[in-house]
């Protein structure tokens, strides 16, 4: 029987995808000690929220039973992330960070993690669709990119636990030719249009309806940060990078943000919510078009990779389309490829949630325990 290893498990973030994560962590850690082929030991080292930490200065593995209570308990203050990578570096084995944040900062200091030789899994989409130098940085110095350093992996950047991101580097590693890229990637918008315009006819008021997905807890807890389109197209951004569009940011190409004019100055998200039901008029228009053509009104992106053109905003469909069709917050993400020729490539689930984001980020840690033997 090989000798047992050990591997280093940091984790910045724990809200609700770090909780989910942290929890599907006590189970991998527990398979992998017991694989006979390649038994493995996960030690968990580090843990920062927002506003406090709690690390191992000797690298003794801490508690996954019970890292709640005692990070809670902690009065060690958070680290900036240059600090983080210096304490990993010194660790006498391999190391994975899961950052489970939204964080810019920690995002831009990626390139410095990988260049320590420390890998990445993070469903963090800022550092994948922030400048396109920072792009370039991460995968110079990646050992799945050009480089030596540590992995990187992302697949919840995009479509949380659906097999997006890895389905789309298959198509283009392997040579096929990926002329168009189309779908709802957004579980917030899906199940707002869904609602908004069901098939078959019905559907409340625009404002009720993002009242509703706000109540059900589907929008952020300020919806402009939904409506404004930017989520999808920094999803967007990452597939047209890997499809290989040199796309600068999500703000590089047209994004129609559906926060009326009038209204982008409110001081605050109920502000917001108090005067939308003044603006219905525009939406209610909109459906009527779509309901007299037979079609209804999806909020989808799309990247034409042949006219290097990506694009963001409200599509009519006919009700047989498969866009058409979804239910609650599913997305959508079709491949239209030289090798699947007019039928593409379909991939269709929750594309958001906590357990299933963390499934993702999961997926990718085993991905990089792989590589790491």
């Amino acid at each position: 029987m090989p000798a047992p290893r050990q591997v280093f498990i940091a984790v910045i973030g724990v809200g609700g995808v770090g909780k989910c994560f942290l929890s599907q962590l006590s189970k991998l850690a527990s398979r992998q000690s017991q694989d006979p082929s390649h038994p493995t030991y996960l030690s968990l080292i580090l843990v920062s929220r927002s506003n406090k930490l709690l690390f191992s200065e000797s690298y003794r593995p801490l508690s996954l039973s019970t890292w709640e209570a005692d990070l809670d308990a902690s009065k060690t203050p958070v680290l900036d992330p240059l600090a983080i990578a210096e304490y990993l570096s010194t660790a006498p084995e391999k190391v994975v960070v899961v950052d489970n944040t939204s964080s810019q900062d920690v995002a831009e200091n990626y390139p410095i993690f990988l260049k320590k030789g420390i890998s990445i899994v993070t469903p963090n989409k800022k550092a994948f669709s922030g400048t396109y130098d920072l792009w370039q940085d991460i995968f110079a110095v990646a050992n799945n990119g050009q480089g030596t350093g540590g992995y990187v992996f992302h697949e919840s950047s995009v479509g949380a636990g659906l097999p997006v991101i890895s389905t789309l580097r298959e198509l283009v590693e392997t040579g096929d030719e990926v002329r168009r890229i189309e779908g709802v990637f957004s579980g917030t918008m899906s199940f707002l249009f869904n609602s908004f315009m069901p098939v078959g006819g019905g559907g409340g008021k625009f404002s009720e309806e993002v009242k509703k997905a706000k109540d059900l807890g589907y929008t952020e807890p300020d919806p402009r940060d939904d409506l404004n389109g930017l989520d999808v197209a920094r999803k967007l951004t990452i597939l047209a990078r890997i499809a290989g569009l040199e796309t600068q940011s999500p703000t590089s190409f047209p994004v129609q943000s559906l926060i009326p004019k009038e209204l982008e100055s409110c001081k605050s998200g109920d502000e917001f919510m108090q005067k939308l039901g003044q603006y219905d008029g525009d939406m209610e228009k909109l459906k009527k078009e779509a309901a007299d053509e037979g079609k209804v009104v999806r909020f989808v992106g799309s990247i034409d990779v042949q006219k290097n053109d990506v694009k963001v905003g409200l599509e009519k469909f006919d009700v047989s389309h498969p866009i058409a069709a979804l239910k609650g917050s599913d997305n959508i993400i079709s491949f239209y490829t030289k090798r699947y020729g007019d039928n593409p490539l379909i991939i269709q689930g929750a594309g958001a949630g906590g357990d299933v984001t963390a499934m993702g980020v999961t997926g990718d840690l085993i991905k990089v325990l792989r590589l790491l033997r």
